[in-house]
């Protein structure tokens, strides 16, 4: 049988993990909590829980930012055990330290063919899908205009002074959505939200 453990993990086995397993290629940035695993004493990968890129991310659901975070990054290298399982004891390790958050929301990227199936299988509720983002394509590269923005200040985010300023044949893009999950932490939240509940995703 397979020894499963989850304990913290430092910001450099964080951000190798990410690099090395997970298809963004990047640490989440922001406040987070960094939790790894490991297999029979082998490390393989991080789940990590962040303040997400949304400071009000709760407040649909009447809570602070302090109780409720995001599900920003499951990477993890050749495995044993079922992803499953390894979010759950991620959760439950998250749950013992930091006991206000109520809400974890995390989502599928439909662009990477992603429906949410990890989520799933361990019962979060499906909200439904969001609306798709606006991104530039700057030489051949998603770029996101809030980036573009802090880097070159007010006024970068248009097209024609993308065009003219960085690159002259760079397009507007607009993503398809991504399919949105909760995870309640206690009963009370969870009959709260459950009126959410829609029919998985296939």
């Amino acid at each position: 049988m397979t020894d499963l453990k989850v304990d913290w993990a430092t910001h450099e086995a964080a951000k190798f993990a990410c690099e090395n397993f997970h298809y963004s290629k990047s640490l989440p940035a922001g406040k987070s909590v960094k939790i790894g695993a490991w297999e029979d004493g082998k490390f393989i990968g991080v789940v990590i829980f962040s303040r997400g890129a949304n400071s009000r991310i709760g407040s649909p659901y009447g809570l602070n930012q302090k109780e409720c975070c995001e599900l920003t990054r499951v990477a993890l290298t050749t495995h044993k055990s079922f992803v499953s399982e390894i979010l759950a004891k991620a959760i439950k390790f998250l749950k013992e330290q930091s006991p206000n958050v109520q809400l974890i929301v995390s989502y599928a990227d439909v662009e990477q063919n992603h429906h949410g199936g990890i989520y799933q299988a361990t019962n979060w509720i499906y909200e439904g899908k969001t609306g798709g983002e606006h991104y530039f394509i700057i030489h051949g590269k998603k770029t996101h205009g809030k980036s573009i923005h802090s880097r070159y200040g007010k006024g970068s985010q248009r097209l024609e002074w993308i065009r003219k300023n960085i690159d002259s044949h760079a397009e507007n893009y607009t993503t398809q959505g991504k399919h949105k999950y909760l995870m309640p932490l206690n009963k009370k939240i969870r009959k709260k939200l459950l009126a959410l509940h829609k029919p998985y995703p296939k």
